[in-house]
């Protein structure tokens, strides 16, 4: 595949001359960035002076030293959830209309009917149906307190590039807060999160910082600065030392959270291959985006010739794909990450539906996600059932002997085959025994759940975040009684609000604040 040529220089050129593009390879207009911005984008360093007046951020804490906690951890508790509905997405227990589930000490325990656990504290979910917490494949967590910078006429792209360089560090540790508090509330138990703006190493110690304090299991993939020369690889001296600080003996995480990597695929061939080079000595899992748009340098049959294709290599969007790409996949068994919403909006090639049917007719692991929560709402529920409702053949096209997409396969994207694009598969993603225990307990006697008839039905069509009692992560209860019990959410809003105000202020233009003060709650 020969490398994609950069464009010429025009006003879409950095400082020193050499293009600017994003993540996707698409050229960043020099008008969408203020001059601030344009500058800053040359390096984190550049952002301190210009800011001197931007408003005061709600301080984060310093970067998290090894060996220190990150504030108090709820324990690892001895449960029996008794009685619940049961989805275990596991294909040996099935889905039963009354369980119990022991967990203990992080653990599932045992699963099954009148379960008699001694020492055990009882969580009654007689009205409850319990289901393996969901697993999130694609998440720009940098940008989670962005979610409302877009407006008509200024969307996706535009908010982004006019706002990348204007985030300091504190910002990105309350974004990523903000984004894993948010997902664990909505039953998110485990979120890949795509750090394609990491803008330097002080920037990998603040949302690595948010994720010892968020206490969601997570890969954290580390990528290059949004705008970074294509040319350029991104900074493996600075991964070895995040590998050695956050990933060592003294990791915070306990587990938790993993390292992986983000590359800007092959359209420059020479960097990729560079890049390719350094993550194989590492033995790091790889993500990718893929395309949304009619054509892509990134295709699968590709990067299986080229001997890069393989199970730790996931893909995103994918939706130029061809028989060839698929089949490659299927060979390799690589994961695909599919952004629902996004696709819908972004989703320039179309066959949106068609993409989705065919891989799931082909056998290749198809996992959901979000892309950003400036494209679409941190809910799983509703990209299932997105999924599930769009998943149909069409009558008088090549899908119509497709199959259609059914419940079950609505619910194993989000969790088990989530579990399995991140390699997490023997950890996480279904009610099992000796698997962790990420558990999320729905209320099933809310007014627009009531009354239950099938209950993969009843998940994918009828609930949403509001009807969540109890989410259980690596065995903690972090959310009891619909309310987060592991963070103070007033706290982390308000955070997020202040420094949401800071990046605008810093950003300019058509984002600048009305009020020069931080809003209050």
């Amino acid at each position: 595949m020969p490398p994609t040529q950069s464009p010429s220089p025009s006003e879409n050129d950095g400082i020193d001359g050499t293009a600017i593009v994003d993540d996707c390879g698409r050229p960043v207009p020099a008008h969408t960035l203020g001059r601030r911005a344009l500058l800053a984008a040359a390096g984190a360093t550049a952002i301190a002076p210009l800011f001197t007046g931007a408003p005061a951020v709600a301080a984060s804490p310093g970067p998290h030293q090894p060996g220190t906690k990150s504030g108090r951890k709820p324990d690892r508790g001895h449960y029996l959830i008794k009685g619940a509905a049961l989805v275990s997405v596991d294909p040996t227990i099935g889905t039963r209309a009354r369980a119990d589930i022991e967990v203990r000490d992080g653990v599932i325990v045992q699963v099954g009917p009148d379960l008699k656990v001694r020492g055990a504290k009882t969580i009654d979910a007689s009205r409850m149906i319990a289901m393996p917490g969901f697993v999130e494949t694609h998440y720009h967590m940098w940008s989670a307190l962005g979610r409302n910078f877009v407006s008509t006429g200024f969307e996706y792209f535009a908010a982004k590039s006019a706002t990348v360089a204007a985030y300091q560090p504190d910002d990105f540790y309350h974004s990523v807060l903000l984004g894993l508090v948010e997902c664990a509330s909505a039953g998110i138990t485990t979120v890949n999160n795509w750090s394609h703006n990491t803008r330097g190493p002080e920037y990998a110690d603040a949302e690595l910082h948010a994720h010892a304090d968020g206490l969601v299991r997570a890969r954290y993939s580390y990528g290059h600065r949004d705008g970074q020369p294509a040319t350029q690889p991104i900074d493996f001296a600075d991964i070895d030392r995040v590998s050695r600080t956050w990933f060592g003996p003294k990791s915070p995480f306990d587990g938790l959270v993993h390292l992986g990597v983000n590359l800007r695929g092959p359209g420059q061939l020479a960097n990729f291959l560079v890049e390719m080079a350094e993550v194989q000595k590492r033995k790091l899992p790889i993500s990718v985006h893929s395309g949304q748009g009619p054509t892509t340098a990134v295709r699968a049959a590709a990067l299986e010739q080229m001997g890069f294709l393989g199970p730790d290599f996931l893909l995103c969007h994918a939706l130029p794909f061809d028989e060839a790409d698929r089949q490659a996949m299927v060979r390799t068994g690589a994961p695909v990450s599919f952004s629902v919403h996004s696709e819908l909006r972004l989703g320039t090639a179309g066959g949106f539906h068609g993409q989705l049917l065919r891989m799931l007719a082909a056998g290749i692991t198809v996992s959901l996600s979000f892309d950003a929560s400036s494209l679409a709402p941190i809910n799983m529920f509703e990209s299932m059932n997105v999924a599930w409702n769009l998943g149909i053949p069409w009558l008088g096209s090549d899908t119509a002997d497709l199959p259609a997409v059914v419940f079950k396969q609505a619910i194993e994207m989000a969790t088990i085959n989530g579990a399995k694009a991140l390699g997490l598969e023997k950890v996480t993603g279904s009610i099992t025994p000796g698997k962790r225990a990420d558990i999320v307990l729905i209320r099933a006697d809310d007014l627009n759940i009531a009354p239950i008839g099938d209950l993969e039905s009843t998940v994918v069509r009828s609930a949403t975040p509001a009807n969540i009692d109890t989410v259980l992560i690596d065995g903690r209860i972090v959310k009891r009684d619909r309310k987060m019990v592991s963070h103070d959410a007033d706290t982390v809003v308000r955070n997020a609000a202040a420094a949401a105000h800071a990046v605008r202020t810093r950003a300019g233009g058509i984002l600048t604040p009305a009020s020069t003060k931080p809003p209050t709650f």
